[in-house]
């Protein structure tokens, strides 16, 4: 049986009925067979588990899609359910900023102003805010974050361990359809065309990952994941990076990270993928 809250208060007095450890899994809705994941890895963790569903405004620039998000909470609830969870969180703004906008938000420091951060000025400042807020209201023991918005993943153990926050933060891996293209709730924005094309961005890391295993350098795998992209016209890139996995300025040899953004039409994706670079010889 699945719960469902929305005050702070009913939170409050749900979570206080649940003995032992607490996996939280926080959500925008529009839940997809990706989040399915998260809520079932957190159910071979934790006693219990914990969804929450919040489209938060802090996180949506000017010209962004922050009206037009999906907001899908029934059929949200039946994937929770379906998936395990006990409790779902789902607050109105009021309820998560009572008080209006934050005036003290969380600064995610220099990362958090490249890549995603350079494309979406102040995106991981709101991101990490309500990540806090939300570990706060519901004291999990551990929190789940998919690698496929893998800055936000890299982004929230660094929050985590620089501000003590006492949680274990779980990556889990990305989850694709057959074809490559890794799930999101945005890619309900796609026509049949455009889906075609958003395969380009898988594409451009498969290649880039070939190249990596079979010895190329940096430069080489970088070179290599452009032409995937560009065999696939129709997406405007946005950014192509390899960096450790850390996000730190990518390594010569050894673990690393190859990630993309990419508009295609109206709708902006990200991918990414973990590689290997061979040593120098």
């Amino acid at each position: 049986m699945t719960e469902l809250v929305h005050t702070r208060a009913e939170l409050a007095k749900a979570r206080a009925g649940l003995a032992g450890t607490v996996g939280v899994v926080m959500t925008m809705g529009a839940l997809h067979p990706g989040h399915e994941t998260l809520i079932r890895a957190a159910r071979e963790r934790a006693d219990h588990v914990l969804v929450t569903i919040f489209v938060n405004p802090l996180q949506f620039g000017p010209d962004e899609d922050f009206d037009r998000y999906p907001r899908t909470l029934d059929t949200d609830l039946e994937v929770c359910r379906r998936a395990g969870a006990d409790l779902v969180f789902a607050p109105a703004a009021a309820d998560m900023y009572p008080d209006g906008q934050p005036t003290v938000r969380v600064h995610p420091g220099r990362l958090g102003e490249e890549l995603e951060g350079q494309s979406r000025p102040g995106f991981f400042h709101g991101v990490l805010t309500v990540v806090l807020k939300l570990l706060q209201l519901t004291r999990p023991d551990f929190t789940f974050f998919g690698e496929k918005d893998y800055q936000q993943l890299t982004l929230v153990r660094r929050m985590a361990r620089d501000l003590d926050v006492p949680v274990e933060v779980v990556g889990v891996p990305t989850v694709r359809e057959p074809d490559g293209l890794a799930l999101s709730s945005r890619n309900r924005y796609l026509s049949a065309d455009e889906r075609q094309v958003a395969l380009g961005l898988s594409a451009a890391l498969r290649a880039g990952a070939a190249a990596a295993e079979g010895g190329a350098d940096a430069g080489d795998v970088l070179t290599a994941a452009h032409r995937a992209l560009g065999a696939t016209p129709g997406a405007r890139l946005d950014y192509l990076a390899l960096t450790d996995p850390e996000l730190e300025p990518g390594p010569v040899a050894g673990p690393a990270r190859l990630l993309i953004a990419a508009w295609v039409g109206g709708t902006r994706l990200i991918d990414n993928l973990a590689i290997r670079l061979a040593p120098r010889s």
